[in-house]
């Protein structure tokens, strides 16, 4: 699998660094550098980019600003010397939040991680995996199989998130975005930007939230009819 890949950043230093490491791994294909956003869209659209490494300190528009712009944008590891825009940057599901100056070291991290999740939701796509009823996350050293049946919610924690189950509270380094993406689509529910319910479980509805045992949960006042039809999915007794 090669991983189509550009960069963006108004540093030419910086483009070539990010080039050379890009060069190093087997698996990313380079498509080429671009010193602002604007000069980069027709390249993501044209040639179906997969992963994005973005800087935010841009000319006419930052990375961030450029990142909320794109419909169905590729893969994002933002590449920046601020780091106050981490936060802002996770909720926008980027992969990973780099620091200038960027060791290899750090980069071939990022890198795997964005292959490790393209072929997860490749194995999806596929039928395998993730429709027998379980998943794997891993854990410090550890792989742990979760079942969907055990699975409450889904908490969003900066580059982490927390799987609560009925037995205990899993933490595992990957995104919401990713691990949305590879749960059954029926069975589960984005009801705000850091959570995601699984519709069975779901006790009552209250006002702006979701109650799911002793957990309360605010839905996304912006989304809200349509995230309680799929909650409901006909299945409200009406007078």
């Amino acid at each position: 699998m090669k991983i189509r890949t550009i960069i963006i950043d108004d540093e030419p230093l910086a483009r070539e660094g990010m080039k050379a490491y890009i060069k190093q791994v087997g698996y990313l294909e380079f498509n080429g550098a671009f010193p602002n956003p604007l000069n980069a869209m027709r390249k993501i659209e044209k040639d179906k980019i997969n992963l994005i490494f973005l800087d935010i300190q841009l000319p006419k528009i930052n990375g961030i600003q450029f990142l909320k712009t794109l419909k169905v944008p590729p893969l994002v590891v933002i590449t920046t010397a601020y780091p106050d825009y981490a936060i802002e940057g996770f909720e926008l599901d980027v992969m990973d939040y780099l620091l200038k100056p960027i060791s290899f070291q750090k980069f071939l991290k990022a890198a795997n991680k964005v292959k490790s999740f393209l072929e997860l939701k490749n194995k999806a796509k596929n039928g395998s995996n993730f429709d027998s009823g379980f998943f794997f996350i891993k854990t410090k050293n550890t792989y742990e199989k979760i079942n969907y049946d055990d699975v409450l919610f889904i908490e969003a924690m900066q580059n982490y998130v927390a799987i609560t189950t009925y037995k205990k509270k899993y933490i595992t380094y990957v995104t919401l975005k990713g691990i949305l993406e590879n749960l059954p689509e029926a069975r589960f529910v984005k009801i705000q930007k850091s959570f995601v319910a699984a519709i069975s479980k779901i006790d009552s509805i209250e006002g702006n939230t979701v109650k799911i045992g002793e957990h309360s949960i605010p839905i996304s006042r912006d989304n809200k009819n349509n995230i309680l039809k799929r909650i409901m999915s006909n299945k409200l007794i009406k007078r």
